[in-house]
Formats: structure tokens, C-alpha cells, sequence
């Protein structure tokens, strides 16, 4: 009969899933120790490099002569002063005591050359000692086996240690590949990552059941973040199909501006990121020819400046009429939810998801409104992962290795791939909304898939079968 889960229900998938999570840390990942020990030695020769011709630079002359000490790359104190004191620079964006920041997103719109090599120092640092250093630390006999916690997020979410198998780069592509090259399946065995299609959207109406949403995410014909990039962009005849040009500012919109908003972001943030991570174009008057193609072999400055929006400024002054349209009309019943959502939390200090669990104690706004659908959408994943534990756990050689939030990874024996396939498309899609009615829009999971005996940056889409 289908319920929604208890709290006895909520204790019993926390109970079951560390014992699943133990099986996969206990059958661990290969982990090729040599290649990360060149590359760890390569990497430091390419730092090296970088910081010798960085020290001849003359903002480096200047830091050293101002601070009247060596050179620290670090201290984003003195790199603040050097760039907004000294240089003069107008921040792109404060801090909430006023100063100008220091961020990566915020450094990375400055156009200084010296920016980008200490950046570019940064990350390889990252990739070489917290990533590539902590595999070699943490292997046994070549294998990895990364614990998978279910007790130290307040959201009910899992985490992971020793390494942090969640935190491997993802979405920058060097740093990626670099790390996932380390990792291999059992010999004569592939990866597979499976992922929920975007879970946290689909659990978040289940939630609320806004109408719009609601039609999104059921009308497979249907586009919420093309919808959106053709209201922001001013276009009149988007088409992701036809125009590549298009299909990059619906990507831009989907990661600048639906999800943030989503999480409670704001529209002078969006515009922001906007700007600095998609579009290239400055924070001030923008000039003609500049930022991303469009087609008829235009950019789009001149499209934005033939409707009016001349300057960044101007932009961000349209994102705001855009986020007043976005709540005030197109989900309006959504943004009614978060109200009634937050105000119920303030009465009785506590809520429940609707897998069971009960969150209590002093809470930001954003933080009430979504810590239910993070820890709902990630039980979805713990749920799933239990059940494919199940049926692959003692009849197939394939095995389940780990998980991030909303995706799977699996072990897999060749022989086994279209069977375990089906199996996970079965458990995820159809198994799942069934044990738990509540969830009333259909769910979809992505997958991706390594060569036999393939490193797991050899990921390419693969088709799963149909249920």
C-alpha cells in the first residue's frame, strides 16, 4: 500500500543505508597510484613555471614592496589592498563589511593578466594537494575505499571522507579530468554513473505543485530554461535545435539564473554571474561586437543594445523586472508555498519532509525552504540505492562504488551491462514513485558510460533502456 514515510520509516532508511553505503565502501575503486604520482610532480614543475614568470610581474613587484615581505599568494588581504588601494580597481563585487572581494568568481572578472596565473596556481594546487595527494594517501594495496557518511548533514543529505569522493571537480574540465583519470573499475569491469534528471526541480513541486512547474516537468515537449533564456535575451524566435548560439545561452540561463533562483538567490547576483562566467562582457558600458556569437554571425552586445540594454547596468536592471515576473507570475503558486512553508516553520520551529524526517532549531529563510526538497531528493537516491544493493548484491558480479547526492556509480561486468541497466532504470523511475506516492511528477536519471577497463574520465552518454 502505498505511504507516505514516518519517522519509524525515516529511521529505517537511514538504519539500511549505512549498511548498503559500508558494502560500497568495502568493494572500494581502483586507483592508479603511479599516474597520480607523476602527475602530482608534473604539476608542480607547470606551478613552478607559472610562479617564475609571475614574480617578474609588477603587480608582484608591488605587493612585495608594499607589504615589505615575500610574496604571498595566499593572503587574500594583501591581494585586496594591491588591487583596490593601490591599483584602484573598482571591485566587480563587496563583501558585507563593504570591501572589495577577493573570490575566485569575483577575481576572475577583473581583467588583469597576473589574475589568471595566480588563479590558474590556485586550482592546480588544489588538484595536486587536496584531490591527487589524498588518493595516494588513502589507498590500500591500489584501492580506494571512501567512506559514505549519513550522519553529519543537518539536511539528512549523505556526506564523504577520506577522500571526499563527492567533492571530486566536476564542473571544471581540466581539474575533472585530471582526477577522475586516477580512478578505474575491477579489470575487465566499466564504470557507470547514473544521475537523477534534475531531482531536486521534480521533489521541490511535489512540495508545492505549482501548475507551471508542474506542466514543465510532465510536458516533455516543453522547456522551462529555454522559456527563460528567450524572456532574458529578448529573443523572439529561440530555437536550441536550430541554433547552437541558443542552446549556450539556455545553458548560461539554467546555471546563472533558474536554479539560483530556485535557491534563493537574487537577480543583481544572477546578473553577476551572468556576466563574469557565461557572457564576458564588463560590468560597465558595454561596446559593440563583444560577447558570445549569435546567429547571423553577430554578438550579443549588439543584439542586448538593439532592445535597450546598453550597459551592465542596464542588464541589471532588466534581471530585476525578469525575477518580479519569474515569482509574481510564472510561479506564483511556488512562491506562495515558500511563504506558507516559512511562516509554518516559525510558529512550531520544525518541519517535516515528506520521507519522514524532522528538521528543528534556528534556520535562515532560503535554508527552511530548502533543506525538505535537498534531503526528500537525496533519500530518493538513498532509497534507490538500497534497492539495486538488493537484487545485484550476491547474484551478479556488478557492484555498486559510490554515490554523490543525486547520482550512482557503479562497477559493472560487461556481460551484465544491459541487464543492470534496465534494472537501475526500473528502480529509479518506476519503483520508486510507486513505494512513495507523494511523489507526483515523473522522475528521469541520465547515464554515462566508461570503456571496459576505462579511467573514469572516459565517461560518455549512454542510453538506457525503457521500462
Amino acid at each position: 500500500m502505498n505511504i507516505q514515510p514516518t519517522q519509524i520509516d525515516a529511521y529505517k532508511l537511514i538504519h539500511d543505508g549505512v549498511l548498503t553505503l559500508a558494502r560500497a565502501e568495502q568493494a572500494g575503486m581502483r586507483i592508479d597510484v603511479e599516474y597520480c604520482e607523476r602527475k602530482k610532480t608534473h604539476l608542480t614543475r607547470k606551478i613552478a613555471r607559472i610562479e617564475a614568470n609571475l614574480s617578474k610581474t609588477d603587480l608582484v613587484k608591488q605587493w612585495k614592496k608594499i607589504n615589505r615581505q615575500n610574496f604571498n599568494m595566499d593572503s587574500n588581504d594583501q591581494l585586496g589592498k594591491i588591487l583596490y588601494d593601490v591599483m584602484e580597481i573598482k571591485p566587480p563585487k563587496t563583501t558585507k563589511s563593504g570591501k572589495g572581494s577577493t573570490d575566485e568568481d569575483t577575481l576572475s572578472q577583473i581583467d588583469l593578466p597576473e589574475l589568471k596565473d595566480i588563479l590558474r596556481i590556485r586550482k592546480l594546487r588544489k588538484v595536486r594537494d587536496t584531490y591527487l595527494d589524498a588518493f595516494v594517501r588513502e589507498q590500500v594495496n591500489g584501492w580506494l575505499h571512501p567512506f559514505f557518511n549519513l550522519h553529519t548533514v543537518r539536511t539528512f543529505r549523505s556526506s564523504s571522507s577520506d577522500p571526499n569522493f563527492q567533492n571530486i571537480p566536476k564542473r571544471d574540465k581540466e581539474a575533472m579530468n585530471i582526477c577522475r583519470r586516477a580512478i578505474f573499475p575491477r579489470k575487465g569491469h566499466q564504470l557507470i554513473e547514473v544521475d537523477f534528471s534534475g531531482l531536486e526541480v521534480s521533489i521541490a513541486a511535489c512540495y508545492h505543485k505549482d501548475p507551471t512547474m508542474m506542466k514543465y516537468l510532465k510536458d516533455p515537449h516543453s522547456d522551462m530554461h529555454g522559456d527563460m533564456a528567450a524572456q532574458i535575451f529578448c529573443i523572439d524566435d529561440f530555437d536550441k535545435q536550430k541554433h547552437p548560439e541558443h542552446k549556450f545561452l539556455r545553458g548560461a540561463t539554467k546555471n546563472s539564473f533558474v536554479f539560483p533562483q530556485f535557491y534563493g538567490d537574487y537577480y543583481a547576483n544572477n546578473a553577476q554571474g551572468f556576466c563574469s562566467s557565461w557572457l564576458h562582457l564588463p560590468l560597465g558600458r558595454w561596446k559593440p561586437g563583444t560577447g558570445p556569437d549569435m546567429p547571423g554571425k553577430t554578438k550579443l552586445s549588439d543584439h542586448m543594445i538593439s532592445k535597450g540594454i546598453k550597459s551592465y547596468q542596464d542588464f541589471e536592471d532588466h534581471m530585476k523586472k525578469i525575477e518580479k515576473d519569474f515569482w509574481g507570475r510564472r510561479f506564483y503558486v511556488y512562491q506562495k508555498w515558500k511563504d506558507l512553508w516559512v511562516e509554518a516553520y516559525q510558529k512550531k520551529g520544525f518541519f517535516d519532509m515528506y520521507t519522514g524526517f524532522r528538521c528543528s532549531g534556528i534556520m535562515r529563510k532560503n535554508e527552511v525552504i530548502n533543506y525538505p526538497v535537498q534531503g526528500a531528493a537525496f533519500h530518493c537516491l538513498l532509497w534507490s540505492f538500497i534497492q539495486l544493493d538488493k537484487i545485484l548484491v550476491g547474484r551478479y558480479r556488478s557492484r555498486l562504488i559510490g554515490q554523490i547526492h543525486d547520482a550512482v556509480i557503479l562497477d559493472v561486468h560487461p556481460d551484465e551491462l544491459e541487464e543492470v541497466a534496465y534494472i537501475i532504470k526500473k528502480v529509479t523511475c518506476r519503483d520508486l514513485p510507486e513505494a512513495w506516492n507523494w511523489i507526483c511528477v515523473p522522475l528521469d536519471v541520465d547515464a554515462d558510460l566508461c570503456p571496459v577497463d576505462g579511467s573514469w574520465n572516459m565517461k560518455e552518454s549512454y542510453k538506457l533502456p525503457g521500462v
